[in-house]
């Protein structure tokens, strides 16, 4: 996008509260030792939401990107009525990431992924030569691969060949995205390996999943487009959850919505759903351990 300009911002260690530059792809603190994410520290403390024709750039004061990408879409909240009226609630507001141009949203693979995709894609820089990376059951892959097509960055994906058939485009992927499969009876966990192994490769290297703070952000722009069409931060925030990255994901968006000091101080009950058979959060929760 023309005239975009970078979005400036700083690192710091969840952990211990130690703040650096980053280097372009930096996904661990430095030197630290004890296992912790990092935070993108944005320098604009208070969030200018630009016109809908940025797409999920219009967030881009708290995306940490280096340039826009063509094609993408931000999340849309709305007041609820019927579902509202049937759960007998007055200030229910739904936000939708998916395809529903009547509204405004054109998430063109119909994923919420896309949130994660156009920001991890646009922290990369336009002179990046090596490849990206990503393990993926489906979504995700998708994703990225329709991002990576349309903006020509060279893109390795890595789905067991069970999911293949969630991989539907509209059109044709441009040959900058590759996949490798995973042999028929593997799951996501194997995925995961195989790009392990391909990170070990000269060239390539590891998108990093929760530890990129472009995902983790990317995916926070639900929070950011509820907040500032609702007007304040919510009581209540229901969101479906796989590893729990979204979960940290909102709870990061709302830490700093109330730094901003527009939109209350109140800090939102995030109520998140899990789907049987994989509940790892659910049984993490109920084991009361850090260790899965």
């Amino acid at each position: 996008m023309d005239n975009f300009k970078a979005t400036e911002y700083i690192l710091q260690s969840v952990n211990t509260g130690k703040q650096f530059k980053d280097s372009g792809w930096t996904l661990d603190a430095p030197d630290e030792k004890e296992p912790s994410l990092i935070r993108a520290i944005y320098q604009k403390k208070q969030l200018n939401v630009k016109d809908t024709s940025h797409g999920i750039y219009k967030f881009a004061d708290w995306l940490p990107v280096h340039r826009a990408l063509k094609g993408s879409s931000a999340p849309v909240t709305f007041k609820s009525e019927k579902l509202a009226k049937h759960l007998g609630l007055s200030n229910l507001y739904i936000t939708f990431s998916g395809y529903w141009p009547e509204i405004g949203s054109n998430f063109t693979t119909c994923s919420f992924k896309e949130t994660e995709a156009y920001s991890v894609c646009g922290r990369l820089s336009a002179n990046e030569k090596n490849i990206l990376v990503v393990a993926s059951a489906g979504n995700t892959a998708r994703a990225f691969a329709h991002v990576c097509s349309d903006n020509n960055i060279p893109l390795l994906l890595c789905v067991p060949e069970d999911n293949l058939d969630a991989l539907w485009f509209n059109k044709p992927i441009n040959p900058c995205v590759k996949l490798v499969c995973t042999r028929k009876g593997s799951d996501y966990f194997d995925a995961i390996h195989l790009s392990n192994l391909a990170c070990q490769l000269e060239n390539f290297f590891a998108e990093g999943g929760a530890k990129n703070v472009a995902r983790r952000d990317g995916m926070g722009t639900t929070v950011l487009s509820a907040v500032t069409t609702i007007g304040k931060i919510p009581d209540y925030y229901f969101q479906a959850i796989g590893s729990g990255t979204g979960a940290i994901a909102a709870w990061e968006a709302n830490q700093r919505l109330i730094e901003d000091g527009r939109f209350g101080s109140n800090k939102m009950k995030l109520m998140v759903s899990q789907n049987e058979p994989f509940v790892p959060i659910k049984q993490a929760w109920e084991a009361d351990s850090r260790a899965m």
